[in-house]
């Protein structure tokens, strides 16, 4: 059965970057069961399409193949290194530094924070009457007009 061409496919550009950040079994003798770049195809289908592992297509490598070389390059760090390498690349074409040199975060916001969480935790204690209106009674007291 010839492969069928799906959305997820990789091109020949993108397979030519991708295939030398693919960490090889050095271990393994003979030949592969699968070409690798069809074990890619096969991982981006899945995730991009959101389907289950088992439900992938005939034509595609087995399942388990597939999620035994996502697995396998999730825990070696293999797919964190492909982002990495495309991240920098797409500054390098932004014509920005391929590592971000600064933060952009606000340095006020964590301090901020911490006082609005010491004001809600005062506002939420028991001793501030946690929840009531002013002129609602806390428990123990009567309701205004004497009525229970």
């Amino acid at each position: 059965m010839a492969d069928k061409s799906y959305p997820t496919d990789l091109k020949d550009t993108e397979w030519k970057l991708l295939e030398p950040l693919l960490v090889r079994n050095s271990g393994r003798r003979g030949k592969r069961k699968h070409d690798l770049r069809r074990i890619v195809d096969g991982c981006f289908y899945v995730l991009r399409g959101g389907i289950s592992w088992r439900m992938m297509p005939h034509d595609l490598p087995d399942w388990d193949d597939v999620y035994s070389h996502f697995r396998k390059w999730r825990r070696n760090g293999t797919w964190e290194r492909i982002n990495q390498v495309l991240r920098e690349r797409h500054r390098v074409t932004q014509g920005r530094d391929p590592q971000p040199t600064a933060s952009t975060a606000n340095p006020s916001r964590p301090r901020k924070l911490a006082a609005r969480a010491v004001t809600m935790a005062a506002k939420r204690s028991p001793a501030a009457g946690a929840g009531r209106h002013p002129r609602q009674p806390s428990q123990g007291q009567a309701p205004p007009g004497g009525h229970p």
